[in-house]
C-alpha cells in the first residue's frame, strides 16, 4: 500500500528546490501540500497524492505520480511561474 505522507513529503522536497516557491505539508485529513509563489498572491496551489499515487492539484490537474516526483514537482513550479535553485 502507497504511503501517501511519505510521498508528500518527498513532494514538498523536491519543490523546495524552487527558489521563488514557498512550501508547507499540511498534515489534515486530507494530507496535502500547499504552495505558492513568494512574488505574487494569486500563484498558488494545494496539492494532494492519491491513493494510486497521481499529485493532483486542488483543481484536478494530474501534475504527474510518484514514480517520478521531481517531475510532478517541476510540473507544478512551472505552472506557478517558479525558477529553480
Amino acid at each position: 500500500m502507497l504511503d501517501t505522507m511519505s510521498s508528500l513529503e518527498l513532494f514538498a522536497d523536491s519543490a523546495r528546490t524552487h527558489i521563488d516557491l514557498s512550501v508547507r505539508v499540511v498534515h489534515g485529513t486530507p494530507a496535502s501540500v500547499r504552495v505558492r509563489n513568494r512574488f505574487s498572491s494569486n500563484l498558488h496551489e494545494i496539492v494532494t497524492c492519491s491513493s494510486q499515487g497521481a499529485f493532483v492539484t486542488s483543481w484536478g490537474y494530474r501534475l504527474g505520480t510518484v514514480d517520478d516526483i521531481e517531475a510532478a514537482a517541476g510540473r507544478l513550479a512551472y505552472l506557478l511561474a517558479a525558477l529553480p535553485a
